[in-house]
């Protein structure tokens, strides 16, 4: 069974940084595409990030960019996303699933929350 796990989010002022971790368990994932999602309150969930299989390939969204970092971990299994600058707007559950993401994928999520 697969099973994603986030964890990392917390509350921080603006400004501040935050690190992400997703831990992957239930099957392979070095050889797929991972992803970082999230959703703020009273919106789609939205992509943030993504990576390739080695980490020499990764996609931003226009918002992030230039603040947010995505890596993986040397077992593959692991992604990370490194978040700096953060500003209130990025205030979201953030998820990781594989990028496309797969619905039956989805995990609880782990939330981040800027003040201003």
């Amino acid at each position: 069974q697969v099973q994603l796990v986030e964890s990392g989010g917390g509350s921080v002022q603006a400004g501040g940084s935050l690190r992400l971790s997703c831990a992957a368990s239930g099957r392979t994932f070095n050889m797929y595409l991972m992803g970082w999602f999230r959703q703020a309150p009273g919106k789609e969930r939205e992509f943030v990030a993504a990576i390739n299989w080695n980490g020499d390939i990764t996609r931003y969204a226009d918002s992030v960019k230039g603040r947010f970092t995505i890596s993986r971990g040397t077992g593959k299994n692991m992604v990370y996303l490194q978040m700096n600058s953060l500003k209130p707007e990025d205030t979201a559950v953030y998820y990781c699933n594989l990028h496309p993401p797969r619905n039956d994928y989805w995990g609880q999520g782990t939330q981040v929350t800027v003040s201003s």
